[in-house]
């Protein structure tokens, strides 16, 4: 089932339009959260990764966004498959919710000083969530692209 047949579908021109900028607003801030913390990685590394080498502390803090890419596959395929059951829009709901929550629990977590080794592990659960998030978010927010694009705006739009 289509977004178009689903019902969830805007029916005039002008609402189409808004929905493809809501989608590719959503998605750019998705990736955008990932660019964040690859730019912060040192700092996140020290306040949340600590080690007697900085350079050990970068590491895990890559390792942890690594950890955050490895999601995406699963994503892709639980929220893929909650949106062709229930709708494009219930699946970008739940990838935004998702994304949220992971980036709101990195942003309001203590740091390993004040809660030690708790704090890396819910560095690691929120990226793990926020992996998970971005994974369905690229899967649902192109199919969407591509469902309301005019034919032969699809490819560009999707891109």
């Amino acid at each position: 089932m289509s977004y178009l047949e689903s019902g969830d579908c805007p029916v005039t021109f002008r609402q189409s339009k808004n929905v493809i900028l809501a989608t590719v607003v959503g998605n750019g801030l998705v990736i955008y959260d990932f660019t964040v913390y690859s730019f912060s990685a040192v700092i996140i590394g020290k306040l949340f990764l600590p080690s007697d080498s900085s350079f050990a502390s970068l590491l895990m803090a890559l390792l942890t966004f690594g950890i955050g890419l490895a999601m995406r596959p699963l994503g892709a395929i639980v929220i893929g498959n909650l949106a062709d059951r229930k709708g494009r829009k219930a699946g970008l709901n739940v990838t935004n919710l998702l994304m949220a929550a992971g980036t709101a629990l990195i942003a309001l977590m203590p740091t390993h000083a004040s809660i030690g080794v708790t704090a890396t592990v819910l560095l690691v659960l929120s990226r793990l969530l926020q992996g998970f998030a971005t994974g369905g978010e690229i899967g649902v927010s192109s199919v969407v692209l591509m469902e309301l694009a005019a034919r032969n705006q699809r490819c560009y739009l999707v891109s």
